[in-house]
């Protein structure tokens, strides 16, 4: 991926892969990067991922398997922009499959927990 720019951090427990995964399968302008994983000098297990960096619609992003220690909330969220109502529609009913929830005033939280 190329380094100028922003590169959106986006903090895992563990799901980092799966994120980026669900992201490109919902999300069609998208593309995988480099995984990193962790080496025998840890300081996890050997091979487990550490990041996945993904990028959609020319945004970056890192997925980061942090842990549990932080969690997303609505201060942080992202806007889907749309053509029309039935993407709009699309999107709202994928991302609340599976997992995800709705929220107030059209806001949506997919099944990591993350806001759009």
């Amino acid at each position: 991926m190329a380094s100028n720019g922003f590169t959106t951090c986006l903090w895992f427990d563990g799901q980092a892969e799966a994120a980026a995964d669900y992201y490109l399968s919902v999300f069609k302008d998208g593309k995988l990067g480099r995984v990193g994983r962790y080496t025998e000098a840890g300081p996890g297990p050997e091979g487990e991922v550490l990041v996945v960096e993904f990028e959609i619609n020319g945004q970056k992003f890192v997925g980061l398997n942090g842990g549990p220690e932080f969690t997303f909330s609505e201060a942080v969220s992202f806007q889907i922009h749309c053509a029309d109502e039935a993407e709009a529609d699309y999107y709202y009913a994928t991302l609340t499959s599976n997992g995800g929830a709705e929220s107030a005033c059209g806001w949506v939280k997919d099944k990591f927990g993350l806001a759009r």
